[in-house]
């Protein structure tokens, strides 16, 4: 477990950091964080880096889940089934992951990287559609879909919600608003079931995720007012943030490289 001072205190600026893009901009921030415990934090294996990672995105989308769910956001049957679906997948994921070398396994992960910077230059159309409600019908639908998604993101210890989002939206007809809040209950899940799956391998440093859980709570409080200030600017910002995210993927395919 890290007791050094420093590294502690960069988890949690990687932490705010993380958070905040993610309050500004929606998904895709959680990609940053692999590569800010290794290059920032100086977090030596891959394999702990993504088991971090993974804790404490689950932390803060549950911190998120909670302001949804006192809202009545969410589509609680859809969500659930979609989430204890796609843990079972994180779960196969995430250990087949564990099996692949560091290196070789940043090199996929910097491809992910990108496939999640190239979603974030899609436009995202609000469509006016009626809420769902879980019907047998629907249900094998909803399983399968959640179970490929959880399993991709069990894999990359990513929070996964630039294919939650869509994974719902196609398997239920959630609108995208609905589909944005449900999506954080299956953050939440795939990314405990990703780190309890690396903590049983020793992967998981516990003061780092504590680290970077509190810089998520202030970073989220920081990004909170400046969303609503971006108003008109929104969608420049995202582009912006996308660029920023295919920049560091080819970094971090370079280092990946490199070291093999």
């Amino acid at each position: 477990m890290t007791v050094d001072l420093l590294p502690l205190l960069l988890a949690t600026a990687s932490g705010a950091v993380v958070a905040l893009l993610l309050t500004l901009f929606g998904g895709g921030g959680s990609v940053l964080a692999v590569p800010l415990l290794l290059y920032v934090v100086g977090v030596a294996d891959p394999h702990v880096a993504i088991g971090v990672s993974a804790a404490g995105v689950a932390l803060n989308a549950l911190t998120a889940l909670a302001g949804h769910a006192r809202g009545g956001e969410i589509r609680w049957p859809c969500a659930i089934l979609f989430a204890v679906t796609g843990a079972a997948g994180a779960w196969a994921g995430s250990s087949l992951a564990k099996a692949i070398d560091g290196h070789q396994l940043l090199l996929i992960f910097a491809g992910a990287m990108a496939a999640v910077g190239l979603s974030m230059l899609r436009p995202r159309p609000v469509v006016g559609r009626p809420e769902p409600r879980l019907s047998w019908a629907m249900s094998p639908r909803v399983g399968l879909a959640g179970a490929g998604v959880g399993s991709a993101a069990g894999f990359f210890g990513i929070g996964g919600g630039f294919l939650i989002v869509p994974g719902l939206m196609a398997s239920t007809g959630m609108s995208l608003a609905a589909a944005q809040a449900a999506s954080l209950l299956s953050v939440a899940a795939f990314g405990a079931t990703t780190a309890g799956n690396y903590a049983l391998s020793g992967w998981v440093d516990p003061a780092l995720v504590a680290a970077i859980t509190v810089g998520g709570v202030a970073g989220t409080a920081a990004g909170l007012p400046l969303a609503r200030r971006l108003g008109a600017n929104a969608a420049l910002g995202r582009t912006l943030f996308a660029g920023l995210i295919l920049i560091v993927a080819a970094y971090v395919a370079i280092r990946a490289v490199m070291a093999l």
